[in-house]
Order: C-alpha cells, then sequence, then structure tokens
C-alpha cells in the first residue's frame, strides 16, 4: 500500500479523481490550477471547530498559487446542518458574486461537506464543487458519491441534490486532530462496507482494529482507498440511487430515526448507524434470511470500535412515524436494506409495521 492512492470514478461528463495522500493539504492550490485552468477566485466553506487547524494551510496554499480566496465558516455539528446554516453560505456566495466557472470547496466534515455540496448545487444553478473532507467518516462515504443535502425537523437529509464534486482531496494526517469520538464514528462506515460487498473487508477490520484506532498510517491508508473503492463502483453503478446505491443505506433508515428523534443532540451519525445496523441484523434474523450468530459478531465489533450498541427507548409508533418520513421510502413502502450474511447484503420490502414492532419489543 502506498502513501499516494488515486481513484477515478468514472461518470462521464461528471467524472473526477479521488486522491489520497498523507500531507497533500498543502498541496491544493497547485492542484486546482490544474484542475481548473488560470486561479481566479475560490470560497472555502468551513466550521469553527476545523477553521483553527486548517484553514491557514489551504488558504496559503491557494493564494500561494494564485487564488484570490474567501471564506465561510459554520458552527460545527449535526444539529446545525438545517436550512438556517445553508442560507449563510448562499448569503456569502451572493456577496462574494463568484461565477459559475468558480469553486467552492468544503473544509470538514460530512456536515460541511453536505451543505456546501448543496449550496452548489443552486447557486447559479451549478457552480464547481471541491471535497476536503477532515473526518473519517466523510473521507470513506458522504465526500463520495455527490449527495448533498441539508436536515428538516421532519427527517434528516430531506432536502437536497445529486451534485458531482470536481476532485475528492483526501489528507489522511488530518485525522491526527480529530476526536476520538468522530474516529470511532467513522468506523461504523468502514464496517458498513464489509458488511453489505465484502466479508474480507469486514474481517480485516477485526484483525486490524487496534491499528487503526491508533491510526497507523498503513492500515488507514488501506480502509480509506478500499472504503473510496466500494463507495465508487456503487456510485457508477447507480448514481441516482434506482436500485443498487440502496445497498449503502444499511442502517440508515433506522439510524436516521434515532439521530431525528433524539433531535441530533444526542449520536453522532456513525453512532446512530452502528445501532440502525444491529436493528438490521436482528430484523435480518427474526424473518429468518440470517444466521444466529450474525448479530453477535457485528456487536463484538461495535464494541470493540467503542461504538454504542444499546438501541435508545421510543414507542414502536415513534419509529415507524419517523422511518416514514425517510427519503429512501417507494410511495408507502419503507425499503429496508437486510443481511443474508456478512458480506451480503439485499434490499426488502415486503417488512410490515407488525414485523418492525415485534422487533422494537426485542430491545425492551
Amino acid at each position: 500500500m502506498t502513501d499516494l492512492n488515486i481513484y477515478h470514478v468514472d461518470l462521464g461528463d461528471r467524472s473526477y479523481d479521488i486522491h489520497i495522500e498523507s500531507g497533500c493539504l498543502a498541496s491544493i492550490g497547485s492542484v486546482m490550477t490544474g484542475l481548473f485552468g488560470l486561479p481566479s477566485r475560490c470560497m472555502i466553506i468551513t466550521n469553527e471547530t476545523v477553521a483553527p487547524l486548517y484553514l491557514e494551510t489551504v488558504q496559503t496554499s491557494l493564494k500561494t498559487s494564485g487564488w484570490q480566496v474567501q471564506s465561510c465558516t459554520l458552527p460545527d455539528g449535526e444539529k446545525y446542518k438545517n436550512c438556517e446554516s445553508w442560507m449563510k453560505v448562499m448569503d456569502a456566495l451572493m456577496v462574494s458574486r463568484l461565477s459559475r466557472q468558480e469553486p467552492i470547496i468544503a473544509l470538514g466534515g460530512g456536515v460541511v461537506g453536505d451543505m456546501t455540496g448543496f449550496a452548489a448545487a443552486c447557486y447559479r444553478r451549478g457552480i464547481p464543487l471541491v471535497q476536503i473532507p477532515t473526518t473519517l467518516l466523510a473521507q470513506v462515504d458522504s465526500s463520495v458519491g455527490g449527495k448533498t443535502a441539508i436536515n428538516h425537523p421532519y427527517g434528516k437529509n430531506m432536502i437536497g441534490a445529486f451534485y458531482q464534486p470536481k476532485l475528492v482531496w483526501i489528507d489522511p494526517a488530518v485525522l491526527k486532530t480529530l476526536a476520538v469520538r468522530e474516529l470511532r464514528a467513522g468506523i461504523a462506515e468502514l464496517i458498513k462496507y464489509g458488511l453489505i460487498r465484502d466479508r474480507q473487508f469486514f474481517t480485516y477490520l477485526e484483525e486490524h482494529l487496534e491499528r487503526l484506532l491508533a491510526l497507523d498510517s498503513e492500515v488507514v491508508s488501506r480502509v480509506i482507498l478500499t472504503s473510496c473503492r466500494h463507495k465508487a463502483e456503487v456510485v457508477m453503478a447507480d448514481e441516482t440511487e434506482q436500485g443498487l446505491r440502496a445497498l449503502l443505506n444499511l442502517g440508515h433508515t433506522f439510524g436516521h430515526a434515532i439521530e431525528s428523534m433524539t433531535h441530533y443532540r444526542e449520536y453522532l451519525h456513525g453512532e446512530a448507524v452502528a445501532l440502525g445496523t444491529l436493528m438490521a441484523a436482528r430484523l435480518s434474523h427474526m424473518l429468518g434470511h440470517s444466521p444466529d450468530n450474525l448479530e453477535p459478531r457485528i456487536q463484538r465489533l461495535y464494541e470493540a470500535a467503542g461504538l454504542p450498541v444499546t438501541i435508545p427507548a421510543f414507542a414502536a409508533d415513534q419509529w415507524l412515524d419517523s422511518m416514514g418520513h425517510d427519503k429512501k421510502n417507494v410511495g408507502s413502502r419503507i425499503r429496508y436494506i437486510l443481511l443474508r450474511e456478512i458480506g451480503d447484503a439485499f434490499i426488502a420490502e415486503n417488512v410490515s409495521d407488525g414485523d418492525i414492532r415485534s422487533l422494537i419489543e426485542s430491545f425492551q
């Protein structure tokens, strides 16, 4: 595994590269010039946590390459992934008068990436977007694939657009300043890829978890590249989630409900996905799709990663109401991603409300 890894996402005229290299944050300016031609103006969107750490590095690199740089700093946290914060980005873009050819850069985690991407899709009906993800979760999942959105009180990511970036620029070295809880939450997304389509990767995570938590450079580079490859392959096959891409939502229908019911204040996204995946694993077994040892094996890995495994107690009606607002539903049907075995996920559309009530009762 080399330090530099580049994966090409082939989507025709929306194609782009995922560049993974330790220390690459400081070279973004010359790469931007190569990608967009003569340097002009750009805007960086970041948050109050990331700005003191990395905004100056990115700004200096861009300015050294001749770019005129503006920035907008947002509050940090999923609870701020809302219309008010998004409008702050739009206001900054309007004041800047960026043209349709001048890029916007998302420097931060999934919340910053999602809101910046949605702003890029809407401002002047679309301007170039560059993703510089600074959390593990964003590096392996949300920065790749073009899903952009903000939350609504009725549901997570309910307002958004599919909008691909021009570049995803990943520096694994920034994870050294990531809070341990955020790192653990990102591991939940790594585990997801193993569960839905790569049994060997799941086993690799079981065997190398301690090295991953210690940010061993070889392990970190490997898991980021493997996850980006899985995400990109699925996106290339089903960009707008008409079928296959829905498998990436393992644990998300339950997880989004948990986030919504707790008002985006108690769980990080990866933590909620881990809990949702445990629920999906148990439902898979209850419906006769998976063996007895599936849920316990998944739970052991989550526990070793320091992720929560206790399902919050809400009434079944509250669960069903919250999941009924999920954007992945088709008509009035809730689509659940279930498991036959590790590495073998499928879409189930015939799960009844009674099945969900029995599942909720099993955790109480």
